[in-house]
């Protein structure tokens, strides 16, 4: 088997290092769940330490990131768990579901395989919350055709409560949108590795060098003042939980 992280996850592991407060919220979400499945579970970020996890990871590359504590880790896919019914307490799928193939059906594998609670870290792609779009608008129309809408989410899984995830201003993990106070980390073409929607649009040269220019002269700052002063914004993100 091979999966896209094979390539673009280099270095991955160094990038992403998982946020303590976006962690409690997972903690928060997972509960009392002794037997938690960690699906598309990458390097392992924002395993639960205190329960017994299995990881699935369909690329190698990230799979061999993971750390000698972590969890171990089984090489599949999301719609097709070599799991029995109910096998797991809970099961968790962080930044990962604008991956899979077949969204559906995954959820429905991890319903499934998993008694409890069905924890999902993702974007609402309907969400306008951060000014890098300003500068590399195709960013939009990747998240729409990428992300599932919060509506797919109760058509898939049934009754699910969904809740916006604060992105603090010195967020550990280099997703997308956790540099947004940080301008001058999206020149770095490192820091833009470790997000997969750098790698999924075609040319970001044009957006990345305005913003150089606009950094450089203060107009970023001029623009975008406001937030300079805040702690946390809403940049999109949305815990689903599906009990």
């Amino acid at each position: 088997m091979t999966a896209k992280y094979d390539s673009i996850g280099i270095n991955y592991s160094d990038l992403r290092k998982p946020d303590l407060r976006i962690a409690a919220l997972i903690d928060n979400a997972l509960g009392a769940a002794e037997t938690v499945l960690n699906v598309g579970a990458g390097t392992g970020s924002y395993e639960p330490t205190d329960c017994e996890v299995v990881a699935l990871e369909p690329s190698v590359e990230m799979i061999n990131q993971r750390d000698q504590s972590s969890a171990r880790a089984i090489q599949g896919y999301a719609d097709d768990l070599p799991f029995d019914d109910n096998q797991f307490d809970a099961s968790m799928a962080i930044l990962t579901i604008h991956h899979w193939p077949d969204k559906e059906k995954g959820l429905q594998e991890m319903r499934r395989v998993t008694r409890g609670a069905v924890i999902l870290l993702t974007f609402d792609p309907s969400h306008r919350g951060c000014w890098l779009t300003d500068y590399l608008p195709e960013l939009v129309s990747l998240d729409e055709s990428q992300m599932p809408a919060m509506s797919d989410y109760k058509r898939w899984l049934g009754d699910v409560e969904i809740v916006p995830v604060p992105i603090p201003h010195d967020c550990t993990d280099g997703f997308l949108y956790a540099y947004w106070r940080r301008p001058a980390a999206y020149l770095d073409a490192r820091i833009r590795a470790g997000a997969s929607s750098f790698w999924a649009i075609e040319n970001a040269t044009q957006g990345i060098n305005k913003l150089a220019e606009d950094l450089e002269s203060g107009e970023w700052e001029r623009r975008y003042a406001d937030i300079l002063a805040l702690d946390a914004i809403d940049a999109g993100y949305r815990l689903v939980i599906a009990p």
